[in-house]
């Protein structure tokens, strides 16, 4: 069977966001081109990563143009895009592999998410040429979302993601991790319960 893509080139819209209330949140990537959706699912982490490291390609891209790259040096705010996403979000599959890429040809950030798969090895070296192979361009492959996007596009986009990443819950004052609505236990205080 061979590799399913789906490819924007380039999105109407492609965004991160959540379903389900803080604490229980599901994070999506959701790319959208007429009347075609692609939602996948990945982890808080992996939207945080791919935001900061889209900020750091395009500052970077930016650098070594000498600033005349068609990057904006932040999200011009015509582009936010504070809307829900498409609905019904229908998950095609949960990321495992992100990666990222400057197209400099076509002043485009290429950005591909891919299907997480159970890698079995026998030994640590059959383990990394089997994470080789994923990496690798196969017809063969997992399925894989691939989103060609502007610099103005991909810096919305990474704006985005971060306030989403960070209106979760609130982080407690003594030991950061996140307070529940229903009370907290804290490390900190020997793990007694904090009320409302």
């Amino acid at each position: 069977m061979s590799r399913q893509v789906f490819l924007y080139d380039p999105p109407e819209r492609f965004v991160a966001g959540t379903v389900g209330l803080p604490g229980r949140r599901t994070f999506f990537l959701q790319a959208t081109a007429g009347n075609r959706t692609t939602s996948v699912a990945l982890e808080k982490a992996q939207v945080e990563a791919l935001a900061e490291r889209i900020d750091e390609l395009l500052d970077e891209v930016v650098r070594r143009s000498g600033g005349n790259a068609p990057v904006p040096a932040v999200a011009p705010s015509e582009v936010d895009d504070t809307g829900p996403l498409s609905s019904p979000v229908e998950e095609e599959f949960r990321v495992g592999t992100m990666a990222l890429a400057w197209d400099g040809d076509g002043d485009r950030m290429v950005v591909e998410a891919q299907a997480l798969v159970e890698l079995e090895a026998d030994s640590d070296e059959d383990l990394a040429d089997a994470e080789e192979r994923l990496l690798q361009d196969d017809e063969h492959g997992p399925p894989m979302l691939r989103v060609r996007i502007s610099g103005t596009m991909a810096r919305a986009f990474a704006k985005r993601a971060l306030a989403i990443v960070h209106a979760g819950r609130p982080p407690c004052p003594l030991c950061s991790l996140p307070l529940d609505p229903e009370g907290h236990v804290c490390p900190r205080q020997n793990g007694y319960r904090r009320g409302e």
